[in-house]
C-alpha cells in the first residue's frame, strides 16, 4: 500500500523474503479463509450443525492462525483477530433467525454493516483498521519490515491516507448495508438474490481499486513534496 509523506522522503522497504511472505500468506489464507469454509459447510450440510454452532466452531481456527504468529513472530496477527471478530459478528447475527428470504438477505447486510461500523470504530483507537491491513499486504511479517512499516506511522501523510482508507471502507459499507435493506423490502425476493452478492462484491472490487489508486496518488504527491523540498533546501544551501 503507498502513502503520502511530506515533507521527507520515507525509507524505502527493507528486502522482503519470499520463503517468509509465502509461508506467511500460506497460513493465513488456510488458517482464515479456507478452513473456516470447510469447517463450516462441513458442520451445517453433513452434520445438521445450526449456523451460530457452525460458525462459533470455525472461528477456532483465526484463534489458532493468532497463536502461531505469536509464537512464531511473538507478536499478534491483527489480520487474524478481524477474522475472529467478523466470524464472531456473522455468529451473533445469525442468532436472529432467518424467517424466511427477505430475513436472510437483512441479515447478510447486517454483517457487512457492522463490519463497516467496526472500520469506523476504530477511528477513535491510536491506529485505524487500514494500518493492520497495510501492513499484512505490504510486508512479509518479519521483524524487520513490520518495524519499517510500524515506522512509517511518525510521517503525518501516512496516517492522513490511511486515516481516510478507514473511512471510507467504513462508510462504504455502511452505505452498501443500508441501501441492501431498503432494496430488500423495494424489490421482489428473487431480485434480490440476483441484486445481493453483485452488490457485495462490487462494492469491494470498487474500494480495492479505489485503495490502489489513492495509494499510488498518495505515494506520487508524497514524493513530489520531498523532491520540492529537496530542491528548496538544495537552493538555500547554495544561497548561504
Amino acid at each position: 500500500m503507498s502513502v503520502q509523506d511530506a515533507p521527507l522522503a520515507r525509507p524505502a522497504p527493507p528486502a522482503r523474503s519470499g520463503a517468509a511472505t509465502a509461508l506467511g500468506w500460506i497460513l493465513t489464507i488456510g488458517l482464515n479463509v479456507v478452513a473456516p469454509i470447510i469447517t463450516y459447510n462441513t458442520l451445517v450440510d453433513d452434520h445438521g450443525w445450526s449456523e451460530f454452532s457452525a460458525l462459533l466452531l470455525s472461528s477456532a481456527w483465526p484463534v489458532l492462525d493468532s497463536a502461531v504468529s505469536v509464537a512464531w513472530r511473538r507478536k499478534l496477527d491483527e489480520f487474524a483477530i478481524v477474522t475472529l471478530v467478523f466470524l464472531v459478528i456473522t455468529a451473533v447475527v445469525s442468532l436472529v433467525g432467518a424467517h424466511s428470504a427477505r430475513a436472510l438477505l437483512i441479515k447478510d447486510s447486517g454483517v457487512t454493516g457492522l463490519f463497516g461500523l467496526l472500520c469506523l470504530a476504530t477511528l477513535l483507537a491510536p491506529r485505524p483498521l487500514m494500518f493492520y491491513f497495510g501492513r499484512k499486504f505490504a510486508t512479509d511479517g518479519t521483524a524487520r519490515s513490520t518495524a519499517w512499516w510500524n515506522g512509517l506511522w511518525q510521517y503525518e501523510g501516512f496516517r492522513t491516507t490511511l486515516t481516510r482508507m478507514t473511512l471510507v471502507w467504513g462508510v462504504a459499507y455502511v452505505t452498501e448495508a443500508l441501501v441492501r435493506i431498503a432494496l430488500a423490502y423495494t424489490l421482489n425476493t428473487k431480485t434480490m438474490v440476483t441484486l445481493s452478492p453483485i452488490m457485495i462484491y462490487g462494492v469491494l472490487g470498487a474500494l480495492g481499486l479505489w485503495t490502489a489508486l489513492y495509494g499510488r496518488r498518495s505515494q506520487a504527491e508524497g514524493e513530489r513534496r520531498a523532491a520540492q523540498a529537496g530542491s528548496e533546501a538544495a537552493a538555500a544551501t547554495a544561497a548561504a
